[in-house]
């Protein structure tokens, strides 16, 4: 008994001793190896240096603030953790991450889709057509031209076309044919019509003035007439109406062939939401888009669009017509 005693003690000595002299080689063979911040010098099988990350860094406490945001108990295990890792992380500031308020996409703007503008349009049409009157025996009816040129002259201003705000009181005449509440908000309902209105008058404007002739005004009620479906371009690609994308903190939808974004101020010191931006701001905004076009694939932004979605106050819901038009 007493002999397995010394036994157990003498292996745990040949240890001891066997130990100190593998930290004495390992000192003398690490001695001039730098192996910087987060590694530590190793002695390999065949009695050569080499760097590897720390296995246990001491436990005292000093936190630190990573430039990946997160809190570590002291520098040591900052930089192991970047060894680990295989990233390259550095000491912000001392003491605690603060929490970051993320920037984060706002909603998805107020938008007219094709189909709010094709229902639009199909509830004006069915109003219209109810109001045709057959020729009498004895009487002369009113065919869906005359009944058109009618409302025309009611709302026009004198100047033989019709802009959005008149052939919104035009179609105000009707309460079935406006009534389009998409949203749980009036004010946003309210505002859809105003656009799904912008989209009739894009659909037929030929001449790009932003106005309807009665010429325009009947092609674009014409009940055999069918609108075409356009989708907006992007890097080379085509997207089809109601897809979205992301540029910094604002959300753009693709509707109507048009791109349409929130008008979010995106400087993540200080986030001003929902804010009207300047005509210099909102084309600088564009242009931050357009780096995301393929070449070739955008036409110039329209600036009758900017002009009348700033006189709508569109940017007080947080909303900007963005024009990047991309006709496929």
């Amino acid at each position: 008994m007493m002999w397995t005693r010394w036994l157990a003690l003498a292996l745990v000595a040949v240890a001891w001793v066997h130990a100190e002299e593998e930290l004495r080689s390992k000192s003398k063979i690490c001695a001039n190896v730098f192996c910087g911040a987060g590694r530590e010098c190793a002695v390999t099988e065949k009695g050569e240096p080499t760097c590897l990350c720390i296995e246990q860094c001491k436990p005292h406490k000093r936190p630190v603030c990573g430039s990946n945001g997160k809190t570590y108990l002291n520098h040591c295990e900052l930089h192991r953790d970047a060894c680990l890792t295989g990233s390259k992380i550095q000491v912000d500031y001392d003491g605690h991450c603060k929490e970051k308020k993320s920037v984060s996409p706002s909603a998805s703007p107020v938008v007219c889709y094709q189909s709010n503008r094709d229902e639009l349009r199909r509830r004006i049409i069915q109003w219209l057509e109810a109001e045709i009157i057959p020729d009498g025996w004895f009487s002369k009816g009113s065919n869906y031209s005359e009944i058109l040129d009618k409302y025309f002259k009611n709302v026009d201003n004198g100047d033989s076309r019709l802009d959005s705000s008149e052939l919104l009181k035009f179609v105000e005449q009707n309460e079935t044919a406006i009534n389009i509440t998409t949203y749980a908000d009036q004010e946003n309902n309210k505002l859809l019509r105003g656009l799904c209105v912008d989209a009739l008058i894009e659909l037929s404007d030929e001449n790009a003035d932003w106005k309807l002739s009665f010429q325009e005004f009947l092609k674009c009620l014409n009940p055999t007439f069918n609108p075409p479906e356009r989708k907006c371009a992007l890097e080379d690609e085509t997207y089809a109406d109601g897809a979205e994308t992301e540029v910094d903190c604002n959300r753009c939808v693709c509707a109507c062939g048009n791109w349409v974004c929130t008008a979010m101020t995106c400087d993540g010191k200080n986030q001003k939401g929902a804010q009207a931006q300047t005509e210099e701001e909102m084309t600088r905004y564009v242009q931050e888009l357009q780096k995301h076009q393929g070449p070739g694939q955008m036409s110039s932004s329209n600036p009758h669009h900017f002009q009348r979605e700033q006189r709508r106050r569109i940017c007080s819901k947080s909303t900007e017509r963005r024009d990047l038009e991309g006709d496929v």
